[in-house]
């Protein structure tokens, strides 16, 4: 599933494309009938927060919710209007550019009482300036469930996801299974703090870096990474493998549903 950076990314490369401009509204795939109400409409702006996007016209206080979930993705071409492939929920085009949704789990028209009530049960994100994070520390600190799970409760903190939640952890040596009452909150901070900085930078680079310069392949004269993801990582699916630091191979395991990645070394409990 995309991480938060994706979606902001995604946002301003909607506003970018279109903010501003007129654009054609539809649904090829028929699915999402409101396309029609906004069609020949302004859209102003699109934004995210954590896993949703947020898509904003001019003349209607609605605005279009999505979700990508698991197999979701906007792909844009420079061509007006090209011929559909596959089944494209949700198609925007100008007149030299066309950005097309398919396989999303949520794309839908909203009111402003109804995209407030999503954001409102969506914990802080880190690339909103304005997060709340003392909230965020304040559920941690009462929590007596792993920090590995927490950090992807998308009431708590929206936006991480399974590759971030692994990275940052690694990242500050911390035991994914320490539960969130038993972190300083010093170090609930500073694990705040890392993702700030590293899902900024994915947004202005489009993947997922988290490994320090000194540990880079050129550095290590190590092979790059080839996955799916991309991205330079420490420790997400690299099961089996040497941490990067000490050699110990990485361990895997299954905690909530989701797969952990961690060194047993690196990551001992103190």
């Amino acid at each position: 599933m995309p991480e938060g950076h994706t979606l902001h990314r995604l946002a301003l490369d909607l506003t970018g494309t279109f903010g501003g401009k007129s654009v054609r509204s539809s649904s090829p795939q028929g699915r999402f009938t409101a396309a029609a109400l906004l069609d020949g409409r302004e859209l102003t702006e699109a934004t995210a927060h954590g896993k949703h996007l947020f898509v904003a016209f001019d003349g209607t206080e609605q605005q279009v919710h999505v979700h990508l979930g698991l197999y979701g993705a906007f792909s844009f071409v420079e061509q007006a209007d090209p011929p559909v492939v596959g089944q494209v929920r949700w198609r925007l085009a100008s007149d030299s550019v066309t950005a097309d949704l398919r396989g999303p789990t949520a794309c839908e028209l909203l009111t402003p009482d109804e995209v407030e009530a999503i954001r409102a049960r969506l914990g802080a994100d880190p690339l909103d300036p304005e997060a709340d994070v003392e909230r965020a520390a304040r559920a941690v600190a009462a929590s007596r469930a792993p920090i590995a799970t927490l950090l992807m409760d998308q009431r708590i903190i929206a936006g991480v996801g399974n590759v971030y939640r692994a990275e940052v952890l690694f990242r500050h040596r911390i035991d994914p299974k320490v539960p969130g009452r038993d972190l300083r909150p010093s170090t609930f901070l500073a694990l705040w703090s890392d993702l700030v900085d590293l899902m900024g930078e994915g947004v202005r680079i489009g993947r997922i870096d988290t490994v320090r310069p000194e540990h880079e392949p050129d550095a290590m004269g190590r092979p790059p990474r080839v996955d799916d993801h991309g991205g330079e990582v420490y420790v997400y699916r690299r099961d089996g493998q040497p941490c990067h630091v000490c050699g110990t191979r990485v361990r895997t395991e299954v905690l909530g549903g989701r797969n952990l990645f961690w060194c047993p070394r690196c990551q001992r409990r103190r």
